[in-house]
């Protein structure tokens, strides 16, 4: 009597299994979208005077780092969009980097640190203190990350 109850819960459990997959299958194909890259963008406010040699930093080894992780098929693409601020502490630059989906930012550094070390010629220690050079140039207002819906 025990085996029929045993097997009896057994079919119980993956008939409500087969249901709920059934069911979140019927409500995913129902969207009206798919999901598709993810952007990331960064608002960056450059200091008096500095945005021309601001500019120079992004076509030299910011565009050196990113056309490396591009044909490593890191990231997708990028981008470079001046804006009029709006106000005196908004943002008159953003950097947009494409990447294929949310799984393409797990572990990026881990996948992303030999192939920038190679193509910047330079070590983390090396990127920090750049970091901060940087500074001198512009101020980093933030950042967000977005994902493209794509509409069927």
């Amino acid at each position: 009597m025990k085996t029929i109850h045993t097997s009896l819960a057994a079919c119980l459990v993956i008939a409500a299994a087969s249901g709920i997959t059934e069911t979140a299958g019927a409500q995913a194909s129902t969207r009206a979208y798919r999901e598709g890259s993810v952007i990331q963008v960064s608002y960056i406010r450059t200091k008096p005077g500095m945005f021309d040699r601001y500019m120079q930093y992004l076509d030299g080894p910011y565009k050196t780092n990113l056309e490396a992780q591009k044909a490593a098929g890191i990231v997708l693409d990028y981008g470079i969009y001046a804006s009029d601020p709006r106000t005196p502490t908004d943002h008159d630059i953003l950097l947009t980097v494409v990447y294929k989906n949310w799984g393409a930012l797990d572990n990026l550094a881990d996948r992303s640190d030999a192939i920038v070390n190679r193509a910047l010629q330079s070590t983390p220690e090396q990127r920090a203190q750049q970091f901060i050079d940087r500074g001198a140039m512009r101020e980093s207002l933030g950042s967000r990350t977005y994902q493209q819906l794509l509409l069927k």
